[in-house]
């Protein structure tokens, strides 16, 4: 059975503080390098000083934390990490063959169970609270500098408590021809958990490299994640990011990935929501130089009481670069959504291509969804457009299926299939792609 303990806000951020206290001394027993504990202190602070956001915060105007905050959580350490051994984690790997694979429990990086093919020269990986030491270069002049934790209480946190996570330097010209499989699982078989992965992915110039992230939650109890992502896209690089989250209904989820792309690079994002309580995603894209492309593809597939809310924001601060967006959503049940994407434009940020659509389908008339598409523009030389829609199965094309003898059931099924496969067919993954598939298929109670 979960494990609940009805607590205030207050409680919840008083458990945080002292959470934080602990690792302070035990930081300083490790001796941690000390220009990374003065930023996890002034981030602290900073959390300290915010305040945890509610609806009255337009940002999260439709999404409601109340539940989240009212959960007693435990703190696992890292010992607590190796209750599970590799029979419990390979049920939830998808079939990616000999590519790199990352495996962290808990937030905490479990070097026994992953696995690394690329050369050592291409694919640089340490535990990000080890590799300071060896990469102190590069991690002063981008950690917590792309993703800020200034304005935003769940990034503080997590850049204060950021002893965890995956830091992957690509050094320039460099291929990376075996993605990055990284696997976050929560295991919340014994008590309510927090997990606190914090990564930091640098490509260098001329590089190419292909990082995914799976986000699973074990046990009946409520797991909560809240992870922060940095991705540093140098002169033109390639990098391709996909981040996966199918977790139980007992799992919360805020997440916030912030991407810097400098001149004539190419990113490009899918985020596919399968299942969970609460899912908040921040997609955050700078384009800090010109000629660059950016895509963003995002898939939410819910029933239930699920809620998901993505936020997404395209920062075009140079001129003469392109970027595109399409996030689709399938609601059934009680399930709700949330989509605010927003592309700014700067004033010099002429000659700038950017397109924005979001489209909805609402299975049952208890299913909601708020989208609000925005654009901010600055320069006056530019060709932008955004749309949203938010709608019912088309009745027509129902009545063309079932007119050549498809039940009711199988024709909406293939009907959702082909809607999702707009985004669906953008992922260039085989074991990604498949593995969203037969979620889906089987979701719909098909075959995929």
């Amino acid at each position: 059975m979960p494990v609940t303990s009805q607590i205030d806000k207050a409680d919840f951020k008083s458990k945080l503080l002292t959470h934080f206290d602990t690792f302070r001394r035990g930081a300083a027993q490790d001796n941690s390098p000390r220009a990374l504990s003065a930023l996890q202190q002034d981030a602290f602070k900073q959390f300290e000083a915010l305040d945890l956001p509610t609806t009255k915060h337009e940002e999260w105007k439709y999404t409601n934390l109340r539940n989240l905050l009212q959960n007693d959580f435990r703190f696992p350490n890292e010992s607590q990490s190796f209750t599970l051994n590799a029979a419990d984690v390979a049920p939830h790997l998808m079939d990616h063959g000999d590519a790199n694979v990352l495996i962290f429990v808990n937030g905490f990086y479990r070097r026994d169970l992953s696995t690394l093919h690329s050369p050592v020269e291409e694919l640089h990986v340490e535990n990000l609270g080890q590799a300071h030491a060896k990469y102190t270069e590069v991690i002063d002049k981008y950690f917590a500098r792309i993703a800020t934790y200034q304005k935003d209480a769940f990034t503080a946190l997590n850049t204060a408590i950021s002893e965890n996570g995956a830091f992957i330097y690509v050094p320039n010209n460099k291929v990376i021809e075996k993605p990055v499989y990284l696997y976050f699982i929560t295991d919340a078989t014994e008590a309510n958990v927090v997990s606190q992965p914090r990564n930091l992915f640098v490509v260098g110039r001329n590089s190419q490299a292909t990082f995914v992230e799976s986000f699973r939650t074990l046990g009946g109890n409520i797991g909560f994640t809240n992870v922060v992502t940095e991705v540093v896209v140098q002169e033109n690089a390639v990098t391709e990011y996909y981040k996966i989250q199918n977790e139980t209904s007992q799992a919360y989820h805020i997440g916030t990935t912030q991407a810097l792309q400098a001149r004539d690079s190419k990113f490009s994002s899918t985020t596919v929501s399968l299942s969970g309580s609460l899912i908040r995603n921040n997609l955050n894209i700078v384009i800090d130089a010109e000629n660059c492309e950016s895509n963003l593809y995002g898939l939410y597939v819910l029933n239930g009481k699920s809620h998901v809310d993505n936020h997404t924001l395209v920062d075009h601060a140079k001129p003469r670069s392109y970027s595109n967006e399409l996030y689709k959503g399938i609601l059934d049940e009680k399930s709700t959504g949330v989509f605010n994407g927003k592309i700014m434009v700067r004033p010099d940020a002429q000659k700038t291509n950017a397109f924005q659509s979001n489209r909805n389908i609402l299975l049952s008339t208890e299913a909601s969804m708020n989208t609000k598409p925005q654009l901010e523009i600055f320069a006056d030389d530019v060709k932008c457009s955004h749309g949203a829609t938010t709608g019912q199965l088309d009745e027509e094309m129902l009545f063309y299926l079932r007119a050549r003898g498809i039940g009711l059931d199988a024709a909406k099924a293939l009907l959702m299939q082909a809607f999702a496969g707009d985004v669906v067919n953008h992922i260039r993954l085989e074991p990604v792609k498949n593995y969203v598939e037969a979620v889906i298929a089987n979701r719909f109670g098909t075959q995929a």
